[in-house]
């Protein structure tokens, strides 16, 4: 799979160039360069468990895992972003303290390293992009590596300034803007892992047009007890009594087949599971509630 080896490219780029980033970083005393040099490292753990990911997620439905290990990358992208969010507040926490008492930064340094690492990040960065836009496993990973590739600009830049003004403290300035940035992309990545995992409605289906566009099908009388969610970001699934005629079997599965072609095509839904039957169980409530240790609709 060109995505797997696209992702082992970046691994080993990355690896290879957060212990001379750390090296430099020490030398030169900058803490902008160690900033980066630690988002590189959060970016080879996010690469490696994205990497995992799609191996698995690739693995066959079984008795014991029945949707398969779709999951698996949601899980990372949820490891990934709250990652994101502690190194965040710890460049935050260390920003402060040298904000107290700016040490002398290299310039030289910052700005030679700065460099090397802008187009290294912005590389891999570019080699994972690809599928990331339908992908929140490979998105997560993609804006571990965007970040490096800000955080990068924003060392460079201070380090062309400090040069000329010695202005040292813009180091742990731009480290701050570096932070903020983090934590902006990450906590979109979180929102998104626990909307799945909480098996919360795709936000962008529209349940009443859908319902409406259902019952608007030949055949179709009503529909209850319906749910819809999300497996992974791309894998939809949704479960639902339609009521219908006292018809045959074969004229049921027509109109089974007309609403799973409108569920595929109009809201990418692939996976439906369809009861049809004559009459509506319980009350018919169209979002049923469902509670623990008990088997009767509320």
């Amino acid at each position: 799979m060109q995505t797997t080896k696209r992702l082992t490219l970046s691994l080993i780029l990355t690896a290879a160039f957060v212990i001379v980033e750390i090296a430099a970083g020490i030398f030169g005393n900058s803490l902008a360069l160690l900033t980066d040099a630690a988002h590189n490292f959060t970016d080879v753990i996010a690469l490696g468990l994205s990497w995992y990911a799609l191996r698995i997620a690739a693995k066959p439905a079984n008795s014991g895992k029945t949707f398969g290990y779709h999951r698996v990358g949601i899980l990372v992208a949820l490891i990934n972003s709250t990652t994101l969010i502690l190194i965040a507040f710890g460049i935050f926490f260390e920003a402060y303290k040298r904000f107290i008492t700016p040490p002398e930064v290299d310039s030289t340094i910052l700005i030679g390293v700065g460099a090397v690492a802008f187009i290294i990040n912005l590389v891999t960065a570019m080699m994972v992009k690809k599928g990331s836009e339908h992908d929140l496993n490979l998105r997560s990973a993609f804006l571990h590596l965007m970040g490096d590739v800000m955080s990068t600009l924003g060392a460079v830049m201070a380090g062309i300034i400090i040069a000329f003004t010695n202005w040292n403290w813009l180091d742990p300035f731009v480290s701050v803007l570096i932070g903020a940035f983090i934590l902006y992309n990450a906590w979109s990545i979180l929102r998104q892992t626990i909307h799945i995992l909480l098996e919360s409605t795709p936000e962008n289906i529209d349940m009443t047009e859908m319902v409406t566009d259902i019952r608007k099908l030949d055949g179709v009388k009503d529909i209850h007890d319906l749910h819809v969610w999300s497996i992974s970001e791309n894998l939809r699934m949704l479960s639902a009594h339609v009521v219908i005629d006292n018809i045959s079997i074969g004229e049921g599965v027509s109109i089974q087949h007309n609403i799973n072609e409108l569920l595929a095509h109009t809201y990418n839904i692939q996976h439906a599971t369809l009861q049809m039957e004559c009459e509506c169980c319980g009350n018919g409530l169209l979002y049923c509630e469902i509670r623990e240790n008990q088997h009767e609709h509320a």
